[in-house]
């Protein structure tokens, strides 16, 4: 079993960053991901990284957002650019046993941390 703590959440205007971390408590190569949930909506899936790197995003952060993993530190990373109002949240660090299937779907996850506050002011 790992657990995982995310921070870096923070409030930002429109068109600012953030980048997001996730500590895990012990080395993974597994698949990691990013989710978020908005108040009155369903969790959704933002980006997820294989053990191997490969990456998937969703449709509304493609370009925007980036994933990445450093596994010597057991650290994941989602940095986000050109941030947006509706991009406001509870950001979710996830992770699931095995390392080739990524996806978006929250379902999917076995291990997940407290999550971080993101909140983009217009």
């Amino acid at each position: 079993q790992v657990q995982l703590v995310e921070s870096g959440g923070g409030s930002v205007q429109a068109g600012g960053s953030l980048r997001l971390s996730c500590a895990a408590s012990k080395y993974t190569k597994t698949t990691m991901g990013w989710f978020r949930q908005a108040p009155a909506k369903e969790r959704e899936g933002v980006a997820t990284i294989r053990g191997d790197g490969t990456t998937t995003y969703a449709d509304s952060v493609k370009g925007r957002f980036t994933i990445s993993r450093d596994n010597r530190k057991s650290t994941l990373y989602l940095q986000m650019n050109s941030l947006k109002p509706e991009d406001t949240a509870m950001y979710y660090c996830a992770a699931r046993d095995g390392a080739l299937w990524a996806p978006l779907t929250s379902s999917a996850y076995s291990y997940w941390g407290q999550g971080t506050q993101v909140t983009v002011s217009s």
